[in-house]
Order: C-alpha cells, then sequence, then structure tokens
C-alpha cells in the first residue's frame, strides 16, 4: 500500500495496517525553523540549510531525509514550487541561525523589530524583538481611510498577502507544479486553498470588530461574506482546474473554537458560516476528486454535526486539550462521519514538558482511542513550537506505528 493508498483509505474510514503520518503536510503540522536544524542533529542527520517557506509561523521545509525517517504519508503542494535557489533569499532567524526565505517576502528591519510591507509599502506585521512569530498590524477594513472593497483588502492582511509556495505563480505554472510534484510522490498531496470566511472577517476588520457585527449589524455581516464569497467561488474555480487532477485533499482554514469551546453558538454559525462552507466544499468535490479537510482549532464539539453536514470529510488539528475535545468521546459520537486529522499528541503541555517516555505512552493512548475504525491520520495538535526538546518529537513519532 502507497502512502496515499494510505490516507485515502483512512480518509474513507478503512483501518489500515500502518496508521498513516502527517508531518508537515501543511501549515499547522509543521515544525519551528528554530527547532528543525535541532531535529536534524537528534536524527544524526548531516546539516542541511534551513528554509522557512511560512514566514508568518516561521515554518520549515522538512527535508526529505526527515520525512522517510518518520515514515510520512502526505506532502503539501507548495513542496512542488520554489525549487530554484533564486526563489530564495538569506535571513537570519531570532536565535542568530542563518536560513532562507521566500525571495518575494519584503522583510525589513526597523529599530527593535523586523516588518513586512505590502505592495504599496504598508507595514502588515511585525516581529519585535525577543518573538518568535510575526503578528498582522493591518487592518484594512477597520481603518477610517482604508480601502473600500474586499479584494483591495485581502492586499493588506497578514494572512491573505504575505504568500508561502506555490507564491506568485501564474495558472500555468501552478498547473505544472502541480503536475510535476503528483508524478514524482506516492504521497498524498494536499492543496492548501483557504477559502477563511469567519477569520477573513477578523482579519479585516479586527476580531472584536467583527464578532460585534455578527452579533449586531447581520446585514453589513452578510454583504461582507457575499462579497467575500464572489472572490472565493472565483479562485476555487481556478484552483481547481489547475491542480484537481494532482491532489487528492483540499485544505480550507476557520479557526471557529477557543480553548473553552466554540467562539460563536451553533445558531450563528449555521446563519453567516455553514451555507456558505457547503457551497464551497460541494462545489470543491464537484470541480475535482479530492476530500475536503478544514483547518480549525479550539474546541468545536458543538459545531461537528453541522460541519459534518454541510459536507467536511476530515478535521484539524484536534486540540484535545480544549474543553469538549476528549478524544474518546468524539470518536464515539463522530467517529463514523469525519475522519480525525490530528489529536495524536498534545503540543500544549505533553510534547513541551513531558519526558521522551511519557510522550510516547501519551502517543499510544490516543493512537489506541482514534485507530479503530480508520478515519484517523497521525498528527500533533498543530505545529512543533521552538522550545520542544527534538527527543520528545523522535519519541512521539517512533510511538504511532511502533
Amino acid at each position: 500500500m502507497t502512502s496515499r493508498e494510505r490516507v485515502l483509505s483512512a480518509l474513507n474510514h478503512h483501518e489500515t495496517a500502518r496508521i498513516p503520518v502527517d508531518f508537515s503536510g501543511h501549515r499547522s503540522s509543521g515544525i519551528a525553523a528554530l527547532a528543525y536544524p535541532k531535529l536534524r542533529r537528534a536524527l544524526d542527520l548531516p546539516p542541511a540549510p534551513t528554509y522557512v517557506y511560512d514566514v508568518v509561523q516561521q515554518l520549515a521545509i522538512v527535508g526529505e531525509d526527515v520525512l522517510q525517517r518518520f515514515g510520512v504519508d502526505a506532502v503539501e503542494l507548495g513542496r512542488g514550487f520554489a525549487l530554484r535557489p533564486d526563489d530564495w533569499t538569506p535571513w537570519t532567524l531570532p536565535d542568530g541561525t542563518p536560513c532562507l526565505v521566500p525571495a518575494w517576502t519584503r522583510i525589513e528591519r526597523e529599530p527593535h523589530r523586523w516588518i513586512i510591507r505590502a505592495q504599496d509599502g504598508t507595514i502588515l506585521a511585525q516581529m519585535p524583538d525577543g518573538a518568535l512569530y510575526f503578528e498582522q498590524t493591518c487592518f484594512p477594513l477597520a481603518e477610517e481611510h482604508g480601502p473600500r472593497t474586499v479584494r483591495e483588502a485581502l492586499n493588506r492582511t497578514m494572512w491573505t498577502a504575505i504568500a508561502s509556495p506555490p507564491g506568485p505563480v501564474d495558472h500555468e505554472a501552478l498547473r505544472a507544479g502541480a503536475r510535476q510534484l503528483r508524478a514524482s510522490t506516492e504521497r498524498a498531496i494536499i492543496g492548501l486553498f483557504g477559502g477563511n470566511l469567519f477569520e477573513i472577517g477578523q482579519f479585516c476588520y479586527r476580531n472584536d470588530n467583527f464578532m460585534m457585527m455578527l452579533a449586531g449589524e447581520p446585514g453589513k455581516a452578510h454583504a461582507f461574506l457575499d462579497e467575500l464569497m464572489e472572490i472565493h467561488v472565483a479562485n476555487l474555480d481556478r484552483f481547481l482546474e489547475a491542480v484537481g487532477p494532482s491532489i487528492d485533499i483540499i485544505l480550507f482554514g476557520d479557526d471557529l473554537g477557543m480553548q473553552t469551546g466554540p467562539m460563536m453558538s451553533p445558531q450563528m454559525y449555521c446563519e453567516f458560516f455553514k451555507p456558505r462552507h457547503q457551497l464551497l466544499w460541494n462545489r470543491a468535490k464537484k470541480l475535482a476528486n479530492v476530500k475536503v479537510m478544514l483547518h480549525c482549532c479550539g474546541g468545536v464539539r458543538e459545531l461537528l454535526p453541522h460541519l459534518i453536514e454541510a459536507g467536511l470529510d476530515a478535521i484539524n488539528p484536534v486540540q484535545i486539550s480544549c474543553r469538549g475535545m476528549d478524544a474518546a468521546e468524539l470518536k464515539a459520537e463522530f467517529g463514523k462521519d469525519i475522519t480525525f486529522w490530528g489529536g495524536g499528541c498534545d503540543t500544549r503541555e505533553i510534547l513541551i514538558s513531558a519526558t521522551p517516555k511519557q510522550v510516547a505512552e501519551h502517543v499510544r493512548r490516543q493512537v489506541e482511542i482514534l485507530r479503530p475504525g480508520g478515519g484517523f491520520v497521525f498528527q500533533q495538535v498543530h505545529n512543533i513550537l521552538a522550545n520542544v526538546p527534538p527527543e520528545n518529537i523522535v519519541a512521539m513519532f517512533d510511538a504511532v506505528n511502533a
């Protein structure tokens, strides 16, 4: 069974002899660039340049030797792009380690911070000295003299304007790169689309403003989301026309949960977001032979029935430390209807502070809960952070199929 077959079997709720594993297959299952060289040393692998493909989150490209060592079964579409030396430019990580970042990223040094600018010169994001990630600084639709359209606003928010590979490529280059990646790997390929709805409202208006809009100005919120949907549907059509035959999973994003539960009531989700998610997800399945996955952090148990009804096939990262996200309860209640792409290792407490033995024991318990009947792809809960001990990372992956 190939890696692709293994992943697709899990998504179709068939249990496989070996549990499929994801590590860096999307931008919420990766590893901080600061942690990656330490992991390579712990694995006795030769030194290699650190490529920071997601500058906002400071995530490293994981090398083929590491993917093979951990038996990884999925790969991000972006790994088929930015393959030339001139696609990258030297930079320095916060601890002084040299690295490379995409050449198109407009990173500048100012006193006491790094900044990233938009094409029009607007400062989109900053990373103050002592910080490990970039944070958003521009909320364009909250500004008195900001852009007037959603399309203009998307060029001035950190998460939508700072591109990771595939990066700024035209339609034909996107198609060709996707085909080449498909021909070069037997891993399942994840195409990151995004299609965020709730989050783009937060990116554009700021979280507090957008939440008040949903509650107090529903007409304005619907008008914003309708304009956004026009953009998403057109982009989805173009994206899948180019890469649909080359990918297995299309990844959407919308963080709907907090540590204590959903950010909104099921009623609010059903009014503003469920019909729009359903349109996007069903359209994706009509346009290509893909499974639909949603990246959705936090406690979202109350929303899961609606996400399933809207057409969702898989959810990640399955944040098991949140209220209502007990793995055994989720598996019993929803395991026949959705794939849990994650929940394999808690990154909030276990991975960062437990011993390797404790990490392995925790992983084995999670696997015992989530594996039966398929519908489970192993990944840790979100990205591996900069201060995670490398021996814990090794213990985690070695325990999955031990």
